[in-house]
């Protein structure tokens, strides 16, 4: 499951992670650290949804 940033569409991929900001790839969404924010916009896990 991927999730988009409600603010600014960044597709958090779970496949891919985050690794310039301390995600490594296959890390699930849900495991992804509370204090991570969206590397494009800055905002919160919460300001995230489900996407197909």
């Amino acid at each position: 499951m991927k999730y988009i940033c409600d603010v600014c569409g960044y597709i958090y991929d779970p496949e891919v992670g985050d690794p310039d900001n301390g995600v490594a790839a296959g890390t699930a969404f849900a495991d992804v650290s509370g204090d991570w924010v969206c590397p494009e916009c800055g905002v919160d896990k919460d300001s995230f949804s489900e996407v197909n």
